[in-house]
C-alpha cells in the first residue's frame, strides 16, 4: 500500500494511506536506501510503500521511498547534511515580514536561489504588511526600502504578495492561489506561518508565538514540519464550501545555507545574473570582482543588476567558500 508522509522524525512517521486510515510507522530496517545521506529520512510530501501492521491496523513498516518530483531542503549546518523541508510541490511559500520580525531579504535571496537550483517555483508573501502600511504613513524610509526588495523580486518575474493574517488584507487572493495546491511555506520564526493557516481554515488551530524583545526574533512553535490538508475559510472563497489546500508547515528557519551548490555556480540561480556567466573577457573563471571586461560588473554598472541582489550574490558565495555563516 502506499501512504503520504504528513509529519514524523527519527523512525516514525505519520502517514496518510491509501485507503484513508492515518497510520504510525516505522521504517524497516530504520534506514532507507534513498535518503541515507540525509539529516531526516523523510519529508511531509513525501510518498512511501509500506506494510500495514497485521496485529494494530493503526500502525506499519515503510518499505521504500517511492520517486520524488521534487525536494526543498538546505543545508544543516548543525548536522553537516542535507535536511528535507518539504517535497512534491506545486509551490515554494517564501514568508517574510517588513517588521517583527525585521525584514530579512538575503534570507529570501538564499531561499530563491535554492529553490531555483531545485527547480521549484518560488512565491514571496510579505505577511503582517499593515506594519508596512504603518511605516509609509509615519514616514519612516525602511517602507521604500522594503518597497524597493519587493519591486526587485518582482521585475524578476517572481509572484509577490503583500498580505495581513492580522488584518485579513490579501487573504483572499492567497487562498485563492493555493486552492488545489501542494505548497510549503518557509520563513524564519516569528513571521507569521501558523498565523496565515489558521486565517486560512479557521478549523486548524495552530500554536503561535510572541517574539524576544530583546532580539525581535520569533520563538520556534513549530517544531518539525507537518504536512495540512486545510478546508479553506468560507469567508475567503466566496461562500463556497468545500475548497481544499495542501500546506507543508515548515518549522522557523534563522539561517539558510544553500546545499548541493558550489560556489562558483551560485551565479547560476540568480536568474539575473545567470546571462552573463561565460561572457566576460576571463570567460568562466571570471570571479565579478576587479578584472576588466566582466560582463557581470557591466550588467551591474548600467543597472540591470541590482547592487543589492548583486551583494546577496556575493555574500552567498563567500559563505560557501569560507564556511562562515552570516544569520
Amino acid at each position: 500500500m502506499k501512504g503520504t508522509v504528513l509529519a514524523g522524525s527519527n523512525n516514525l512517521f505519520t502517514l496518510e494511506c491509501e485507503d484513508g486510515i492515518e497510520r504510525n510507522c516505522t521504517i524497516k530496517g530504520k534506514v532507507l536506501k534513498a535518503s541515507k545521506d540525509f539529516y531526516n529520512p523523510l519529508a511531509p510530501g513525501d510518498v512511501v510503500e509500506f506494510d500495514p501492521d497485521e496485529l494494530d491496523n493503526k500502525k506499519g513498516q515503510i518499505l521504500d521511498l517511492v520517486d520524488r518530483k521534487n525536494t526543498f531542503l538546505r543545508w544543516n549546518v548543525k548536522g553537516r547534511c542535507p535536511q528535507l523541508l518539504a517535497s512534491n510541490l506545486d509551490f515554494l511559500v517564501l514568508v517574510t515580514t517588513p517588521d517583527c520580525p525585521p525584514f530579512r531579504p538575503r534570507f529570501i535571496d538564499r531561499a530563491l536561489a535554492q529553490a531555483e537550483h531545485q527547480g521549484i517555483t518560488p512565491v514571496i508573501v510579505c505577511n503582517k504588511y499593515d506594519l508596512a502600511e504603518e511605516m509609509q504613513k509615519e514616514g519612516d524610509p525602511l517602507f521604500e526600502d522594503i518597497e524597493r526588495r519587493l519591486s526587485i523580486w518582482e521585475d524578476l518575474g517572481y509572484k509577490v504578495l503583500r498580505i495581513s493574517a492580522k488584518t485579513g488584507e490579501g487573504m483572499t487572493d492567497f487562498a485563492e492561489f493555493l486552492e488545489n495546491k501542494t505548497c510549503a511555506f518557509v520563513g524564519q520564526s516569528g513571521v507569521g506561518k501558523s498565523s496565515l493557516v489558521n486565517v486560512l481554515d479557521d478549523t486548524c488551530v495552530l500554536k503561535t508565538g510572541s517574539l524576544s524583545k530583546k532580539y525581535g526574533r520569533g520563538a520556534h512553535t513549530t517544531t518539525k514540519g507537518t504536512l495540512l490538508r486545510l478546508q479553506l475559510n468560507e469567508t475567503l472563497t466566496g461562500g463556497i464550501k468545500g475548497k481544499v489546500a495542501s500546506i507543508v508547515d515548515t518549522p522557523g528557519i534563522r539561517r539558510f545555507v544553500l546545499d548541493d551548490v558550489e560556489p562558483c555556480d551560485v551565479a547560476f540561480y540568480f536568474r539575473e545574473i545567470a546571462p552573463y556567466i561565460g561572457k566576460c573577457e576571463f570567460g568562466m573563471s571570471c570571479r565579478h570582482d576587479t578584472e576588466p571586461g566582466c560582463a557581470v560588473k557591466e550588467a551591474l554598472e548600467n543597472g540591470d543588476i541590482t547592487e543589492e541582489r548583486f551583494d546577496s550574490w556575493d555574500r552567498i558565495r563567500y559563505e560557501l567558500e569560507t564556511g562562515k555563516w552570516a544569520d
